[in-house]
């Protein structure tokens, strides 16, 4: 686990070498085909060297949604035990680790008319940024877990408090309270904890790499092969920005910008998240590597005795 930038495929790599393991990507957006450059997916050498599992799922206009990852990588690690070969989930998408550990929330359904009606207001009337204001209002947890400028998680917060009279958060600690359907897992929870300013070097300059390896090229494929940037996928974190420049809203420096500050922003979401993961053990970006063969070995030794 742990925020974008803050090395985990190097760490479960280097993991992979010294124990039966396999692993299972927890990233929402390296489950979509083409999106390869701004997720930093695993090279395809990495992925030769080391079995990699939920990566390049579907195409970037099919949602893949906490459920459906939730069920397949369920299937995904059953089938390691099976083999004997232990699975670790690798990623920073932490509603894809939630769903696995505690179950999905059963949240009420909602009217096709109120969430029609809030994209109206949102296009039309008050627009996204009074919309979001009003979710801080209703539902602070969730829009904590927003981007400003994700109208389709917006919509969802907003539209889920008018049709059940509670906010969507109350609804998923209902059922992070009950216990999940399927297997009980005993999970060893590892991240890095880099010093923020470290961390926001790190974000910066991966995002320059991105644009040297050619992520404009990558956005540019994508939007030509009919993948507009209004699907969820096209919103994430990075494409966003390159899709404004190349619809001429900014220039390219302004892209570099936005998609930096977009990066940052996540993982200061991401790191408010870990910060209250009950289990989870931060490790020294200095001897990282040491330290999370330390931690497995003694999990592993742990529930061998038992």
């Amino acid at each position: 686990m742990g925020p974008t930038a803050s090395g985990k495929t190097g760490l479960a790599l280097h993991l992979a070498e010294h124990f039966p393991l396999e692993i299972v990507n927890a990233d929402s957006v390296q489950v979509y085909r083409g999106m390869d450059i701004g997720s930093a997916k695993p090279t395809l050498q990495e992925r030769q060297a080391i079995v990699h599992h939920l990566i390049d799922v579907t195409t970037p206009d099919d949602p893949f949604s906490a459920g459906r990852f939730r069920t397949a990588a369920l299937e995904v690690i059953e089938d390691c035990h099976r083999r004997g070969v232990i699975p670790a989930l690798v990623g920073g998408t932490g509603f894809y680790f939630r769903a696995v550990e505690q179950g999905i929330a059963e949240i009420p359904e909602v009217d096709a008319q109120i969430v029609a009606e809030l994209n109206r207001r949102v296009c039309d009337e008050v627009g996204l940024a009074c919309c979001y204001a009003q979710l801080q209002q209703v539902d602070p947890p969730w829009a904590a877990r927003v981007e400003p400028g994700d109208r389709q998680r917006i919509v969802r917060g907003l539209s889920v408090y008018l049709a059940s009279g509670q906010p969507l958060s109350y609804w998923q600690q209902l059922s992070c309270q009950q216990a999940p359907e399927g297997p009980a897992l005993r999970i060893c929870k590892l991240a890095i904890e880099w010093p923020r300013e470290q961390l926001y070097a790190r974000i910066n300059q991966r995002f320059e790499q991105m644009l040297k390896e050619g992520f404009m090229e990558e956005v540019q494929g994508l939007l030509s092969r009919g993948y507009h940037g209004d699907l969820p996928a096209m919103r994430a974190v990075g494409y966003r920005a390159l899709i404004g420049y190349l619809q001429g809203a900014y220039d390219l420096a302004r892209a570099v910008e936005l998609g930096q500050r977009d990066s940052r922003r996540y993982a200061k979401r991401q790191i408010t998240w870990l910060k209250a993961e009950p289990g989870l053990q931060w490790l020294a970006p200095e001897g990282a590597k040491q330290a999370a063969l330390d931690e497995v070995r003694a999990f592993l030794q742990f529930f061998k005795k038992k």
